[in-house]
This record gives C-alpha cells, structure tokens and sequence, in this order.
C-alpha cells in the first residue's frame, strides 16, 4: 500500500472519530458561552442514538431517522433547561441526572419493546448519504478520504464556520456572550437572560442529537447501551481545552480524534486493546492539565525588575 493511501485511510479515521467529539464539544461550547457547563451532553446523545435506529428500523428512511434523532435530543435538551434554568436546579446535578435516566430509559425500553437489554440490531437499516467512491480522487490524499464519508461528517465541520459567525457577527451571538460574561449587566441593556440560556440549551441538544446519530448510523447501523462511552465528556474536555472558542474548541477535537485514530492503528502491531481504547481519554487528560497549567500562566502577575506587580 503506497504511503498516499495510508495517509488517506487514516485521514479518514480521524474524522470519523473527531466528528461525534467535535459535535459533542460545540455543544457544550455554546452553552459554555452563556455560562452553563453542559454535562448532559453524553445523555442527549445516548438519545440520539437510540432514537435513530429505532425509528430507522421502523420507517427504513434514514432522513426520518436522522430528524427524530435530532428532534430527542432537543427534547432532553429542553428538560435540561426547564429543570436548570426555570427551575434553577444545579446545572452539574441536571446534567448528570439527565444521563442517568438516558441511560436507564434506553435501556427500559430495550427490554421491554426490543427484549433485548443487549442493543438493538436491524437487519435492514437505511444508509444515509455518502460521497460516491472516486468522486474526490483528483485531490490527493484529503479527496480520498471524504469519499465515502456520511453527510453528518460535512455538517459537523460546517457547524465551526456557523457557530464562529452567530457568535461573533449577530446580534444574538453578541447577547448569548453577555450573558454569560456579565448576566447582571446584559439584563440592564435589555437582553433576557433565561430566554438566551434556553436558546444556548437547544442549540447545544440540536448539536448533540447529530452526534448520536453520527454514532448509531454512521457505519454501526445499531445501538448499544451506553454507546456513547463517554465522548460527551471528552467533548466538554475539548471545550475547555479551547477555551470556549468554536475554532480552537474544534482543534481539539480533532486532536483527540487523532489519538483515537492513532489507537486504531496500533491495533495493527498488535497493541494491548486496553491502550487502543484508553487513547482518545488519555489525550482528554492530557489536554484539560495543558489548559489548565494555561490558564494558571496566564493569572500570574508580571514581574518588573524581580518584582510581582
């Protein structure tokens, strides 16, 4: 196999794994900017995932499957509001109470409508839009890697151009901010606070139903529970590694799909498959203490003549 081909293969494995964690991470980004921590990211895609095969399996239309997955995510997403917003529950104990219950609820009815608490395997499932094979070959090594990619792979990396631009060139990105960095003085000038918070919440769960269903149907075509493994959690550590920003949030993201790429590969020279399963955490941590020494040089005070000021 000649090199350009390697390069192109891994390519494409990197965005097949970087594409649910940059969906997870610019959800909770979004919500990130109007100062909530969005931990039930991991929840609303679980949801997601479920709903897609479920409703795939019954209709065989993959649009339909995609729309309702993204449509259960926005409802989770809406519960986290009312209770954390409305209600003003603690936005940890909302999102980790939201994941319990993605999780137990997934799994309810698995056993109860499928009797099968192990997943949820069609035998015929509708495939979702692809690039043909050989339609990119002209480009080296980038056009072989897209071919083949489903459409959710396009979107996600649409989404960082459009969240960048509603944030920092519409007035509602301008009101999102200020709520999130002063909410005391965007209530003064006029913005509603709650109304920005909930529109934050249902962005993130749009964001976050197409996460799950890139997981569920992007090349499984089933569901498992608990499939999510945590890339909700890794996406919140991307958000924090990139400081909220959408661009350098999506940089991460791709880092840690690089390192979960990197660990399919050492699959190949035989590498314990606890490793290969560790690499994309490993990089989370590795990437939260980065931010984190960051930001701590960042506090420090500058020195004139050996002196703090």
């Amino acid at each position: 196999m000649s090199a350009s081909m390697q390069a192109s293969q891994f390519l494409a494995s990197v965005l097949e794994q970087t594409t649910p964690l940059l969906l997870a991470a610019l959800a909770a980004m979004i919500t990130t900017r109007a100062n909530i921590l969005n931990v039930a990211v991991e929840g609303m895609m679980l949801v997601a995932a479920f709903t897609a095969i479920a409703v795939g399996e019954a209709s065989g239309s993959a649009s339909l499957a995609l729309i309702s997955a993204i449509g259960a995510s926005a409802m989770m997403s809406l519960i986290f509001g009312f209770v954390s917003i409305v209600m003003k529950a603690d936005f940890i104990v909302a999102g980790l109470g939201l994941n319990i219950l993605a999780a137990g609820g997934t799994l309810f009815v698995l056993e109860q409508v499928y009797q099968d608490p192990g997943g949820l395997r069609p035998e015929v499932f509708p495939d979702l839009w692809r690039v043909p094979s050989g339609a990119l070959s002209w480009f080296p090594i980038v056009g072989p890697a897209f071919e083949r990619q489903s459409v959710i792979v396009f979107l996600a990396l649409i989404a960082v151009p459009v969240c960048s631009f509603v944030l920092y060139r519409m007035p509602i990105g301008y009101a999102l901010r200020a709520v999130g960095e002063d909410e005391p003085a965007a209530i003064a000038a006029g913005v509603h606070a709650a109304r920005m918070k909930l529109l934050a919440v249902l962005a993130s769960g749009l964001l976050a139903g197409l996460a799950g269903a890139q997981l569920s149907m992007d090349r499984l075509h089933f569901f498992l529970p608990d499939m999510t493994s945590g890339r909700g959690f890794i996406g919140l550590a991307a958000t924090l590694f990139g400081g909220g920003l959408p661009w350098a949030t999506a940089g991460a993201a791709f880092l840690f799909g690089a390192f979960g790429a990197l660990g399919d590969r050492l699959q190949t020279f035989q590498a314990p498959p606890q490793f290969v399963l560790m690499a994309p955490y490993i990089a989370a941590v590795l990437g939260l203490i980065l931010s984190r020494v960051r930001a701590a040089a960042r506090s420090r005070p500058a020195r004139i003549g050996g002196r703090a000021t």
